[in-house]
């Protein structure tokens, strides 16, 4: 069993358009539940930054306590996680995911079917 982050675009393309936000954030979500039912446990990064940031007073995407927040959180989670998946979409804070998850010695999926069942 592994604890796999799931990243891709969150804000990218979305000019902090709440709407586009959330339609980002359910593609994250959709790949959640098959690497659940692999026997792994999902984790996506805004499932632990989003709570955090609103408790800290944060006004609106983008400022200052959600960038104090938002990828501090899913470089935490990464010490703690066995993988990442990278789904597709241009992304900044993926792409940095990904690097570290490298340095970390994490194995990097950018693919569903890619991911073993747990034993």
């Amino acid at each position: 069993m592994m604890m796999i982050l799931i990243a891709g675009p969150y804000r990218s393309g979305t000019n902090n358009d709440p709407m586009r936000i959330k339609k980002n954030m359910d593609r994250l979500e959709t790949m959640a539940l098959p690497i659940f039912r692999k026997g792994h446990v999902p984790m996506i990064g805004e499932w632990v930054a989003n709570p955090l940031i609103e408790l800290a007073g944060s006004k609106e995407v983008g400022d200052a306590i959600f960038t104090a927040i938002q990828y501090p959180a899913a470089h935490r989670l990464l010490t703690k996680c066995d993988a990442i998946l990278r789904i597709e979409g241009a992304s900044k804070g993926a792409d940095e995911d990904v690097r570290i998850a490298k340095e970390l010695g994490l194995k990097v999926y950018y693919d569903l079917n890619e991911i073993p069942n747990a034993k």
